[in-house]
C-alpha cells in the first residue's frame, strides 16, 4: 500500500470509529464537500424583527428592546439590548419533543445530526399551480433518479418558491386573520413523502422554505408526528433556497442552544463547492 493510500485509510478508519453510525459512514464515503476556504457560503436565514412571521396563534411576536445605546460616563460608545420571542417563528428548528413526548430537546440534538449533505427538492411548478401542494414519494424518487439514492444523515430541504412572498403574512400564509390559523395555504411535505424520507431514507432533517413541514391547512400535522417521533427535527421558514444546487451543497443548521426546548431561532447557512 503507498503512503498516500495508507493515510487515507487511516482518515477514512479515523471516521468511522468517531461516528460509528450512518452519518459516519456518509461522512466517509468520497464527497464532493465544499472548501472552507473557497466555497460559497448562502445565508438560509430571515432577519428577526417587526416583520417576522409566527404561527398565527403565536401569544406574541419578536420584540427588541435597548437597554443602552449610546455613549457611557467613561466616555465609550456601549449598545445592549434585550429580545423576547416565542421558539417557533422566523427561520426556526422544531426539536423532536415538538410532537414527540420522549423526543430530543432543542439543546438535545446532536450538532453532527445538524451539519450535514444538503439535498434540496423543487416543488416549486407543482406549488405554483396548488398552493396546497404536498411532496410525494414520486417526487423524491424523481429527484433520486437523477442524483442518486439519498444518503443517511442527508438534510433535505423542499423548495416550493414561497420564500418570494416574505415578509408579506397574508401571501406567505394563505391568510393573515389574527389568532385563526384554520385557514392557512401554502405548500409543504405530504405523508408518503415524509415516511420514504424519515423511515426508509432515514435522513437527518427536513427543513422547507414555508412556515411548516406540514402543509398549510393540515389538521393533524402527520408529518411532524412522522418526523418528530423518529427524532428528526424540522427546519421551517428557510431563506433564500433558490440559491441553492439540488445536491452538492452541505448544511449547517444550528438553533440557540435551549435547555428544554422544543425548538427555538435557527442560523443556517449552506456551503456550496
Amino acid at each position: 500500500m503507498r503512503r498516500r493510500d495508507m493515510r487515507l485509510f487511516a482518515t477514512v478508519s479515523a471516521v468511522l470509529l468517531l461516528f460509528p453510525t450512518p452519518v459516519g459512514r456518509l461522512l466517509a464515503e468520497p464527497t464532493n464537500a465544499p472548501n472552507l476556504a473557497s466555497g460559497k457560503i448562502v445565508d438560509l436565514t430571515w432577519p428577526f424583527d417587526e416583520k417576522t412571521i409566527y404561527w398565527p396563534t403565536s401569544p406574541s411576536g419578536f420584540e427588541l428592546k435597548s437597554i443602552s445605546h449610546g455613549r457611557t460616563p467613561g466616555g465609550w460608545f456601549y449598545a445592549s439590548n434585550a429580545f423576547c420571542t416565542p421558539e417557533h417563528g422566523g427561520t426556526h428548528l422544531d426539536a423532536p419533543i415538538h410532537f414527540a413526548e420522549k423526543g430530543r430537546t432543542a439543546d438535545e440534538i446532536p450538532v453532527r445530526q445538524l451539519i450535514a449533505p444538503a439535498a434540496v427538492i423543487d416543488a416549486r411548478r407543482q406549488s405554483a399551480a396548488d398552493a396546497d401542494y404536498r411532496l410525494t414519494a414520486e417526487d423524491v424518487r424523481d429527484w433520486e433518479k437523477r442524483h442518486g439514492r439519498l444518503a443517511a444523515g442527508t438534510i433535505v430541504l423542499l423548495r416550493t418558491g414561497w420564500g418570494a412572498r416574505w415578509p408579506d403574512r397574508k401571501a406567505y400564509l394563505g391568510d393573515d386573520t389574527p389568532g385563526d390559523a384554520t385557514r392557512l395555504h401554502f405548500p409543504s411535505y405530504g405523508r408518503e413523502a415524509a415516511e420514504l424520507l424519515v423511515r426508509e431514507r432515514r435522513v437527518g432533517a427536513l427543513g422547507v422554505d414555508t412556515a411548516s413541514i406540514d402543509f398549510g391547512a393540515s389538521k393533524d400535522f402527520i408529518v411532524h408526528q412522522i418526523a418528530n417521533g423518529a427524532d428528526v427535527p424540522g427546519l421551517e421558514n428557510v431563506a433564500h433556497l433558490e440559491e441553492l444546487p439540488e445536491s452538492g451543497a452541505w448544511v449547517i443548521a444550528l438553533p440557540m442552544k435551549i435547555a428544554g426546548g422544543s425548538g427555538g431561532p435557527l442560523r443556517i447557512v449552506a456551503l456550496l463547492p
